[in-house]
């Protein structure tokens, strides 16, 4: 599951760079973000299963879980968009950018390359 995790990084940060644009590849916006929230989530819900949790109250447990993850998406996405909205009006933002989205996708190589590895070469996936 992580190694899908890391080629979505590597997706998004490429379409970030423009390289669908120039390849003339475009998928769906919402489409994107629900497979990549799915996978996102899977992969969560994977390594929660990898705790001892107390079946007693657990439904609760994980809705409340869910619920306080989804609240800090929220109030963390929203600083962070209102500072990028500030950040986008000084001519640094463009070079900041392209670098950071280039950093991005080459940390999802490694992280999908080091899954993949370990799984074809009998290691734990993490």
């Amino acid at each position: 599951m992580c190694a899908v995790i890391g080629l979505s990084v590597c997706y998004k940060a490429f379409e970030n760079l423009g390289g669908f644009r120039q390849i003339g590849f475009r998928l769906d916006t919402r489409v994107a973000v629900l497979g990549f929230g799915l996978v996102h989530g899977l992969g969560l819900a994977t390594k929660l299963q990898e705790l001892n949790l107390n079946p007693n109250g657990l439904l609760v447990n994980l809705v409340s879980f869910n619920v306080g993850v989804e609240i800090g998406q929220m109030l963390a996405l929203s600083l962070i968009l209102a500072a990028i909205t500030l950040w986008r009006m000084h001519a640094s933002f463009s070079r900041f950018a392209a670098a950071a989205n280039s950093l991005l996708f080459l940390a999802g190589v490694v992280l999908a390359g080091q899954q993949i590895a370990g799984y074809f070469l009998g290691g734990t996936p993490s």
